[in-house]
């Protein structure tokens, strides 16, 4: 039954030190501030990030590998920085006013963000490219510094803080709030992810139609406001622990110690020592030293675990790169890019129970000791399956990727605006035959500086000049004439499709579609490009008095030039008399078989990452739990940077190959994992603490009993001395 703590209830509770929230249905009505709390900030967090990377590419026009470098340098600062939190709020400020004052900085760093996505386009820049790219520049990386110390600093405390908002007595409700804390960690990534790619489609600027990367960065910055308003609002209900001491600082300095006494004491008439960290037993307690070792024994362990984070973070940079050339049609519905990054929280909302209630209780019953290390070496492998799958997709999308010209070659495309059927002769003997208003199939690569092209019978020849590292469209009216057009040279941005006009006719175009104007386009001339979403587009086509609408349907990342001939009839069946040149093909390979990866590296996460936790839990002592945390977090900062290491040693120029050496390198540590994990012993820490405990309590109980009968031997002796004083006393009497 749900009830309200009556006025002395509450005084009793307050007195006890926890604060002056009511209690409903068992728990303080505080912690509902602090759910709400992590539920916006994780919101904030994973959608800021899932549209990091192509915010780095699209908008501030950087290559895959400085983009993949910038995101995971800020991820590894993200887990670098709890550190510095955990020891602020243990030693000087405290939880709760630590939580305050990051978050101010973590939300000016999230406005820092929506404010150098904000584009300052003028008429005459077109191309969606803001002017002063420094701006944006710099003050974005201000921005990621201030969320970094922001979210890192606040992530060991606000799980801690609500813990510290039970009693004693209420242990289930405890448990319970971990649990709801923990799903709205994965409820607000899994949102974020879903809205802010749909924010970031939109269109932003009068004269452009680049994405709105503005609008995708404020809507974290407005929920990471709304996060730090619920926690103000709830203050007054805050059980505030002061702080004690961080127990970090306690164990670096024992640490040194001993690692300085023994250097201090390294000649052999000192007597060795079992352990190094027996050198600190001069100067700190046994038990504390006992638990270090503890503590040593595991951090040891996680030597090679930073390999996994080294993989599992690229799947919000390497493969979100990926699925921009990929088709993300899904019948009904259309997946963005950043969105398949949804498919991580949903798969761990539904992995977690089943491993728990189904998949671990089976191996237990089928007699195999499935030990928590053992389900992390099998989380590790299941991590390097994912990034074969994701080697083997990146080989099926590197098929269908057209050959780009070098930069010591030129590729040439041919097409033909007359009304008749075209031969044209070109070097090495070969010959084209082009029909009327088509254009060749293929684009023909040259390393020369240019070639002789001969059409017609007698053929009429001519000397064209060709560009290196370019791809360009030669047009042929009747007779050759050196007039061409630049073809792109890369695939659409985003999986957005490149289109442009080839006015044939004898008068001026003007092209128009709902997205795009194309303007007006003179005879014999093409339109510029313009980027147009996959789906279904209707062109309204007009020349002078006469118009028609032409529709056609695009798929992921094509290109295409719309050649409108001189025979070209406007009216309702103007469609057919269009030419569709095809120059880079839509993307063909499905995001769906990003899948497979997707559900392999989350089974990882879950067998690796939660297995590690428990494990780290259970083998923590009771008062270093805290440094192991901060120990794991320190992995996934490693791993972070790891990849931008050997991604500089390797500068593979193929990202399959990349993806194969990242699986075969954590296939080695995983090796490396499983024999270090043969060898260790599990302990009990309770067990060692309580030995020491009781040793010390012996220890005390001995020098008590020492001192006792000290007293009690100078009491004797002064009653002694006592009465010779009186008997010498009566003798001088006599």
């Amino acid at each position: 039954m749900c009830f309200f703590l009556t006025d002395k209830e509450d005084l009793k509770k307050e007195k006890k030190g926890k604060g002056k929230s009511k209690v409903v249905c068992g728990y303080p009505i505080s912690i509902f501030f602090i759910v709400v709390n992590e539920f916006c900030e994780r919101f904030s967090y994973y959608g800021m990030r899932a549209v990091l990377v192509l915010y780095f590419k699209y908008f501030l026009q950087w290559d895959d590998d400085l983009a993949t470098s910038i995101y995971h340098t800020f991820v590894a600062l993200c887990y670098l920085t709890p550190i510095l939190g955990a020891i602020v709020a243990d030693s000087w400020l405290g939880k709760f006013k630590t939580i305050i004052y990051l978050s101010i900085v973590y939300a000016i760093g999230q406005v820092a963000m929506a404010v150098s996505a904000i584009h300052d386009i003028t008429d005459s820049d077109r191309d969606g490219t803001p002017n002063n790219m420094t701006f944006h520049v710099v003050l974005s990386m201000v921005g990621l510094f201030l969320i970094a110390l922001g979210t890192g600093g606040i992530k060991p405390c606000v799980a801690a803080f609500g813990g510290d908002q039970f009693d004693d007595h209420q242990e289930k409700q405890r448990r319970t709030f971990f649990s709801v804390f923990y799903l709205c960690i994965n409820g607000g990534s899994l949102l974020s992810t879903i809205i802010t790619p749909i924010l970031r489609g939109q269109t932003c600027g009068i004269y452009s139609q680049q994405k709105c990367y503005a609008l995708a960065f404020g809507v974290p910055a407005a929920l990471m406001v709304v996060s730090l308003v619920v926690f103000i609002v709830g203050s007054g209900m805050y059980y505030k622990a002061k702080p004690e001491g961080n127990i970090m600082l306690s164990v670096c300095k024992c640490i040194g110690f001993a690692i300085k006494n023994r250097y201090r004491h390294r000649s052999k008439a000192y007597p060795k020592r079992k352990h190094w960290m027996d050198w600190a037993e001069e100067k700190y307690d046994r038990l504390l030293i006992a638990q270090i070792k503890m503590v040593l024994k595991v951090l040891f362990l996680y030597i090679p675990l930073p390999m996994f984070w080294t993989l599992f973070d690229q799947k919000g940079s390497r493969w979100t790169l990926q699925a921009t050339t990929m088709d993300g049609n899904f019948g009904q519905l259309v997946i963005q890019p950043d969105q398949m990054q949804t498919f991580n929280p949903i798969l761990i909302l539904t992995l977690v129970p089943i491993m728990e209630s189904v998949v671990y209780p089976l191996i237990k019953k089928c007699g195999f000791n499935f030990t928590p290390l053992k389900r992390m070496t099998v989380g590790m492998f299941l991590a390097a399956l994912a990034f074969v799958c994701a080697g083997v997709v990146q080989l099926q999308i590197d098929k269908t990727l057209p050959i780009f010209p070098s930069t010591s070659e030129s590729q040439l495309k041919l097409l033909n605006m007359g009304n008749n059927q075209l031969e044209v002769h070109l070097p090495n003997n070969f010959t084209v035959h082009l029909p009327p208003a088509q254009a060749s199939e293929e684009y023909f690569t040259y390393k020369e500086q240019e070639v002789s092209i001969s059409i017609g019978n007698p053929p009429v020849t001519e000397t064209i000049p060709l560009v290196k590292g370019k791809r360009q469209t030669l047009l042929i009216p009747p007779t050759i004439r050196e007039e061409w057009i630049d073809d792109l040279t890369s695939k659409p941005e985003e999986g957005n499709n490149a289109i442009r006009f080839v006015n044939g006719l004898a008068t001026d175009l003007n092209v128009s579609t709902a997205a795009v104007n194309f303007g007006i386009i003179e005879p014999l001339t093409s339109s510029n490009y313009s980027l147009l979403k996959n789906g279904k587009h209707t062109f309204s086509l007009k020349s002078g008095s006469q118009s028609c609408e032409y529709t056609i349907k695009f798929g992921f990342g094509s290109s295409y030039t719309i050649f409108i001939p001189s025979t070209f009839t406007f009216g309702p069946n103007c469609q057919e008399s269009v030419t569709e040149v095809e120059e880079i093909k839509p993307n063909s390979v499905h995001m769906a078989l990003q899948i497979p990866q997707y559900f392999l590296i989350t089974a990882g996460e879950v067998m690796f990452s939660v297995t590690g936790l428990e494990f780290s839990y259970s083998q923590a002592p009771s008062n270093m739990k805290a440094v192991l945390q901060a120990g794991w977090l320190l992995t996934v900062a490693v791993g972070n940077f790891i990849v931008l290491i050997v991604a500089e040693i390797a500068k593979l120029p193929k990202k399959w190959a990349e993806f194969f050496l990242f699986a075969s390198l954590l296939v080695a540590v995983c090796v490396i994992f499983s024999i270090m994990a043969y060898f260790y012993t599990y302990i009990d820490p309770t067990e060692i603490e309580a030995q020491f405990s009781q040793e010390k309590d012996e220890e005390d109980e001995d020098e008590k009993d020492k001192m006792r009968k000290t007293e009690e031997h100078v009491t004797k002796r002064g009653s002694v001395k006592s009465n010779d004083s009186d008997n010498a006393f009566k003798l001088s009497k006599m």
